[in-house]
């Protein structure tokens, strides 16, 4: 006899419904499973015996075929075992698969017949929705994931026995419907601005940064609170609209990154990868291809510490997911693209010591040749496509001790989400949402000068020796200044503290 269950398999965010055909015939016993199964498909079949027997229900001893259709699609995962399963005992009659005809089917099976959570489940159920299924099955761990999907009747089973009896209609499973009225959880700061002593120039770096969603990179010396203000950089960034955090839940899930009691993802990623961290690792891939953490920091922070310590052609990667918001991987398998819309934010040391330059009162040990080496880990492409550059300086004793009242980040915050509603409101009818966007005719649109500011712009493109991206980053913090300022036009004084965050005092860059 012939069974059908609809799943559907998922390759990078791309998701194509599959349907599992088992068919049953007199002949000696034998499982084959064809249509492109990767390996955890093919060892789906020992899973699912024991699945099967364990759960009470007789393994069918006869010549059965497993047919993954369409048959030139590659499948890989694990959630194929459950829609085998129940293929299996469809053909062999021990149960009913009339009320499956709409139903998606998605589970990973234990050897006991528990229902295991799987990877990718909201991307799978947002494309299927589109494509006609009404109903879905999936393991208990998903269902807080499942529910964000509207219109969408959701069963979550925990195990393999309790859906052979929904389906008998013996003892059914409670369904509910998916809805995108989502409340999102109180987001708690724990790491605020408050704490951070001095650094004033930092602060407003920052808060320039997380206005326009610039790139930002940090120079100074050890201790100087560079580390320290890049984890307080997600509590002055403004919350995540329901479409900014559904599609980071989107790459979390397939990412396997996403907990079991969390529907949407509340809060703007902050990725902070070791400088050991491979190629692979920061861009995604491998053999079964994953999100790398440029696509992880999706609306949120990619923050590299200890810049030129990590691998130069790994930094070299950057180059183009910083311009295109997206990364594009090519395999031999095929080509994956996944979002990688991340605000960039790094810090190093001036030299290998940490102290060339500084008013740190110690003395630099580095010879120039050890400071060039370190310094000439990151290319000038790269840097030009860092917006703002800070200087930091060691921190002051006084400044330690002071007991006068520092600006929170719920303060710091108010002044940045009303920067990016201007931002909202001028691009409304246009393809940006920040100044960082802009690009080409877009700026000489909206980033006006004024005479002085124009006659200052002209002086220092030469004085800088800038190049054209140079030139359109600084016309785009000056914006972003100039709307933190509440400004329609970019004054000499906006623009003049725009340049300041690309001429350091140091011989690092100019």
């Amino acid at each position: 006899m012939l069974a059908k269950v609809k799943t559907c398999c998922i390759t990078g965010l791309i998701v194509t419904m599959i349907e599992v055909e088992v068919d049953i015939a007199n002949g000696l016993p034998n499982v084959n499973v064809v249509g492109l199964p990767d390996t955890s498909i093919k060892e789906s079949k020992e899973r699912v015996r024991a699945a099967i027997k364990n759960s009470e229900f007789d393994f069918p001893l006869k010549r059965i075929t497993i047919n993954l259709s369409p048959a030139d699609t590659k499948k890989e995962g694990s959630h194929f075992d459950l829609p085998i399963a129940l293929g299996i005992l469809g053909a062999s009659m021990q149960i009913p698969l009339d009320e499956l005809d709409h139903t998606l089917v998605l589970g990973e099976l234990s050897l006991d017949g528990k229902i295991n959570k799987v990877s990718g489940v909201l991307p799978m159920l947002l494309q299927m929705y589109h494509e006609g299924i009404k109903r879905v099955i999936v393991p208990d761990g998903n269902l807080e994931e499942a529910k964000i999907v509207d219109d969408i009747e959701i069963i979550a089973a925990k195990n393999l026995n309790d859906i052979a009896l929904h389906l008998k209609r013996e003892d059914r499973i409670y369904s509910c419907m998916g809805s995108s009225n989502y409340e999102y959880k109180t987001e708690i700061v724990t790491e605020d601005f408050k704490d951070l002593q001095g650094q004033e120039n930092l602060k407003r770096g920052l808060e320039i940064a997380a206005s326009g969603n610039h790139n930002l990179l940090m120079i100074g010396p050890p201790g100087s609170g560079k580390t320290m203000a890049a984890r307080r950089l997600p509590s002055i960034l403004p919350k995540l609209t329901f479409h900014e955090a559904l599609e980071i839940t989107k790459i979390y899930s397939v990412a396997g990154l996403l907990n079991s009691d969390e529907g949407l993802v509340s809060y703007r990623p902050f990725r902070s990868p070791h400088h050991t961290s491979s190629l692979v690792a920061l861009t995604g891939g491998g053999r079964i291809p994953k999100p790398g953490e440029v696509s992880l920091s999706h609306y949120g922070v990619l923050f590299l510490d200890e810049l030129p310590e990590f691998n130069k052609s790994t930094l070299e990667v950057l180059r183009q997911p910083l311009e295109d918001r997206t990364i594009h991987i090519s395999r031999i398998n095929g080509s994956y693209t996944y979002p990688a819309d991340f605000m960039l934010l790094a810090a190093m040391n001036p030299c290998p010591c940490g102290y060339y330059g500084t008013n740190s009162g110690q003395e630099c040990s580095c010879t120039p040749y050890q400071i060039n080496r370190y310094v000439g880990k990151i290319s000038g492409p790269l840097m030009d496509r860092i917006d703002i550059i800070v200087e930091t300086s060691a921190v002051d004793y006084n400044d330690l001790i002071s007991d006068k009242n520092v600006e929170s980040s719920k303060d710091i915050r108010f002044r940045v989400e009303k920067a990016r509603e201007i931002q909202l409101e001028r691009y409304k009818k246009t393809k940006y949402l920040f100044n960082s966007q802009l690009n080409g005719a877009s700026i000489k649109k909206y980033c006006s000068l004024t005479p002085s500011s124009e006659r200052l712009m002209n002086l220092a493109f030469d004085k800088m020796k800038l190049s054209a991206r140079g030139y359109s980053r600084i016309l785009k913090v000056a914006r972003t200044i100039a709307d933190l300022g509440d400004s329609d036009v970019i004054c000499e004084d906006h623009l003049a503290e725009a340049l300041q965050y690309r001429n350091l005092s140091g011989l690092i860059f100019k």
